[in-house]
C-alpha cells in the first residue's frame, strides 16, 4: 500500500486514558458513515462489554511479536504494560472500499504513524484539568488507585504534547466536542 492510496483518509485519535475517547469515537462513527474506526490488536485482556474484532484484536504476546516480526503492523507500541498495534491489512481494506479510517492510539504510535503516513490528520482529546480526569478515571472503576495515579502521570506527559497534532479538541462539553471532530472529518 502507498502513501497514496490513504491521502487525506486518515484520521488518528489520540489522548489519555480516560479522556472520553471511546465515547467520542463511537458518536462520531455514527456521524459520519464514510468513515470506519481500524481495529487495533491488544496483548491486554478485554474489558467488560468489550468484543473481539469490534473493539480490539485481543491476541496474546506471542502472537504480537509474531506480527511485529512479520512486519504487519503500521504501528505498534506498549502503553501500562500490554502491547497495542495497528495491521496494515485494518488500513488497506477501508482503502480498497474506499473508505475514510479512523485510529485511536497513543501518542508513541501516532509519531511512528507519522512517519509512515504524514498527512493522517492527527487529533489529540485533552481533559479539561487533570482533577477532571481523575475524576473521569475513578468513576470508569476499572483502575485500581495505583494505576489511577500511573494513568495520571503518562497522562501529563502526553498532555504536554499537543504542540506535535494538527487539532486539539478539549473534553469538557462532548456535544461541542463532537461537533469539532466532525467538522474536521467532513472538512
Amino acid at each position: 500500500m502507498t502513501q497514496g492510496t490513504l491521502r487525506n483518509q486518515v484520521f488518528v485519535i489520540t489522548g489519555p486514558s480516560g479522556v472520553g475517547k471511546g465515547t467520542l469515537i463511537r458518536l462520531l462513527l455514527a456521524e459520519c458513515p464514510d468513515l470506519e474506526l481500524a481495529v487495533s490488536c491488544t496483548t491486554r485482556a478485554p474489558r467488560h462489554g468489550e468484543e473481539e474484532g469490534r473493539d480490539y484484536y485481543f491476541i496474546s504476546p506471542s502472537d504480537f511479536q509474531d506480527k511485529v516480526d512479520q512486519e504487519r503492523f503500521v504501528e505498534y507500541a506498549t502503553y501500562a504494560g500490554n502491547s497495542y498495534g495497528t495491521l496494515v491489512s485494518e488500513l488497506t481494506k477501508r482503502a480498497e472500499a474506499d473508505k475514510q479510517v479512523l485510529l485511536e492510539m497513543n501518542v508513541q504510535g501516532t509519531r511512528q504513524l507519522r512517519c509512515t503516513y504524514p498527512q493522517a490528520r492527527r487529533i489529540f482529546i485533552a481533559p479539561p484539568s487533570l482533577a477532571v480526569l481523575r475524576q473521569q478515571l475513578t468513576d470508569r472503576g476499572t483502575d485500581t488507585p495505583e494505576q489511577i495515579t500511573h494513568r495520571l502521570e503518562i497522562a501529563e506527559q502526553e498532555i504536554a504534547t499537543e504542540g506535535e497534532f494538527d487539532h486539539v479538541i478539549v473534553n469538557d462539553d462532548l456535544s461541542q466536542a463532537l461537533a469539532e471532530l466532525v467538522a474536521i472529518v467532513n472538512g
